[in-house]
């Protein structure tokens, strides 16, 4: 903010914990803090306009954490899990045709008998039901947007950030300012790549001993499809095609009840071609014979995209700092192959709350939780997480054909004996540094939409709710907007035109310049420019609270 004006200070609230984010994880920890301690006072703050606004997934959801958190949820009329797994189905897939890889082949973990087809957004307004019921205090609409210190560097809290701020930097006539929330224990659950947690990880260096993070985009619809296309509780996961052998990606085909299907995308953000277009792959997916014929006389219903962490166990940053601690996805603890994390953000968010209820019994405060990242390791979540480390690593260096075989092999080892035959696998780059220059690449020729299985970004973010006030600061930070020129355009043929979901990026002719346009009022806060930016010179930060995409029941 530019303004020289003086300030009101900003309000205050003290609770025993601050939790920032309310999805699974964050709202799992709140749940366990008061069942471990009535008396505890926790807050969560969501910076969507209501809890699961923002939480976007597949999902199949391993019930492992759930029935830990609220054992009786299957008597509850109202709980989410509506649809088992009832089939299971992988195929590789040609450009004409399809392959399915025998169920006996893969690795019991790959089994998704017993597990959900569900709404991770539902998922999480259930839970939030319950924490509030529990005496939680949820406040969706705010985004925390600084972390508090207090003078010896410990983190005490957050501070919510100013509403009513103008496009200028200057306060407007609906100005409020921004509110301190003050804790014994903040737990960061933002999801991934935070704003806040890239701060912590920063500042506490907490990524010192792990291995680069790495990164997917997801992109996923909501269909409702004829019901003779209907196959209530089908799992279909797929790869190959349209990707080339040298891209990591993948699909998924879930049929919920009511006739709905989630359709989803996932390209690894590790790719080299800058020409490559990840939402344009999707729509390409779709028209796959193998897979359009679901979709025949269907009528696409929602739209949205996130990344995913795709690092695992050797990527996961030390989780406690002074303070507090990382949790969920905020700390990368999705499976990969499994294509599944909100299991291990339950485990996560109640392993946390434990500690640092223990902590706040013994008279601590803003000390460091130690215990959490002692822990996890020796927990599920280490478990689950360690016996699949190199399946990303191996697809990486080895390609889709031989890659995912080496994997699949690796899984099996782990699974009968315990141990990999080879170790620990790094990961390499990050994904920002895998992007060539665009000139060892030729572009990509993409069909046109037909608005009936495939569709454009425009129409495909109106579905999302995606809304911003456009009279306020840009919350898609450039660094250097010379460098951005130079290098993102000049080099690498700017793909942040095509790497965004949401079309919010455009190199646009003005005056004979070429002028980097950013559409920030249609961002579904996916971070992809954040991760795949090759100078890493795009900053997201937390617009005002409560906007954004507002997600129905994905």
């Amino acid at each position: 903010m530019s303004t020289d004006m003086e300030l009101p200070e900003r309000e205050s609230m003290e609770f025993d914990v601050v939790i920032v984010g309310a999805g699974p994880a964050g709202l799992s920890a709140a749940i366990r803090l008061k069942q471990v301690n009535p008396d505890l006072t926790v807050v969560v703050l969501e910076k969507g306009a209501e809890v699961g606004a923002h939480i976007l997934s597949g999902a199949v959801v391993d019930p492992i954490g759930i029935d830990r958190l609220i054992p009786g949820w299957r008597e509850e009329a109202d709980h989410p899990f509506k649809t088992p797994v009832t089939d299971d189905q992988f195929l590789f897939l040609g450009p004409a045709g399809s392959v399915r890889l025998p169920n006996a082949l893969m690795p019991p973990l790959m089994n998704n008998h017993g597990n959900y087809i569900v709404s991770l957004g539902n998922v999480c307004r259930w839970l939030g039901a319950h924490a509030e019921a529990l005496g939680v205090e949820i406040y969706p609409g705010f985004a925390a947007s600084e972390v508090l210190y207090n003078d010896e560097g410990a983190v005490i809290g957050v501070a919510t950030g100013d509403m009513g701020i103008e496009k200028n930097g200057e306060p407007g006539p609906n100005y409020t300012r921004g509110m301190e929330l003050l804790g014994k224990y903040v737990l960061i659950s933002e999801g991934v790549r935070g704003s806040l947690a890239k701060q912590l990880i920063a500042k506490f260096d907490l990524a010192r001993d792990s291995d680069v993070q790495k990164f997917g985009i997801g992109l996923k619809e909501l269909w409702q499809v004829k019901p003779e296309h209907h196959r209530p509780g089908l799992v279909q996961h797929s790869f190959g095609w349209p990707l080339g052998m040298k891209t990591g990606g993948g699909s998924f085909l879930y049929h919920l009840e009511d006739n709905m299907v989630a359709v989803g995308f996932v390209v690894h953000l590790n790719y080299k071609n800058p020409y490559l277009y990840p939402f344009e792959e999707f729509q390409r997916f779709k028209t796959h014979p193998a897979i359009a014929q679901t979709f025949e006389g269907g009528k696409r219903l929602s739209y949205g995209a996130r990344a995913i962490t795709e690092g695992g166990y050797q990527s996961v940053p030390k989780l406690s700092f002074p303070g507090g601690a990382l949790i969920g996805c905020s700390a990368g603890m999705v499976n990969v192959p499994r294509i599944k994390g909100s299991h291990n953000a339950v485990l996560s968010g109640m392993l946390a709350a434990e500690k640092i209820a223990d902590a706040i019994a013994a008279g601590r405060a803003n000390d460091e939780p130690i215990e959490i990242e002692n822990t996890w390791r020796s927990t599920n979540i280490g478990k689950d997480l360690k016996r699949v480390r190199n399946v990303k690593p191996l697809w990486s260096k080895f390609g889709t054909a031989i890659g995912v075989g080496l994997g699949g092999i690796d899984m099996w080892m782990n699974q009968l004996l315990g141990f990999s035959l080879f170790g620990t696998l790094k990961h390499g780059k990050t994904d920002a540094e895998s992007l060539e220059p665009a000139d060892k690449h030729k572009p990509i020729a993409y069909p046109k939409p037909d608005g009936v299985l495939t569709f454009d970004r425009l129409s495909s973010v109106f579905l999302s709710n995606t809304n911003h006030e456009e009279d306020q600061p840009v919350h898609l930070k450039v660094k250097d907007m010379a460098l951005q020129k130079a290098s993102e355009l000049g080099v690498y043929a700017g793909p942040s035109t095509r790497y965004c979901p949401a079309g919010v990026y455009e190199w646009v002719e003005k005056e004979g310049e070429q002028t980097f346009v950013i559409n920030a009022q249609n961002c579904v806060h996916c971070k992809t420019c954040d991760i795949k930016d090759p100078n890493q010179n795009i900053n997201w930060v937390p617009p005002q609270g409560g906007e954004g995409p507002v997600y129905p029941n994905m």
